[in-house]
């Protein structure tokens, strides 16, 4: 995963907790995954609209 280890992983977090604090982190995580969720989304409606676009591309060209 990107390199690192459990004890990188383990400074990574406790900084994180040092800095935003107990009661903050699960507040960030819950953004970051409805964040990620809206990008996914977002991708699979742009590929319905591309996909809607060449169907009609086609139509016009029979």
């Amino acid at each position: 995963m990107f390199g690192l280890g459990s004890q990188e992983l383990l400074i990574i977090l406790l900084i994180a907790l040092v800095l935003f604090g107990a009661k903050r982190l699960p507040e960030i995580g819950a953004g970051l995954g409805k964040g990620i969720r809206a990008f996914k989304e977002g991708l699979r409606e742009g590929e319905n609209i591309e996909a809607e676009a060449k169907e009609e591309i086609e139509k016009k060209k029979a």
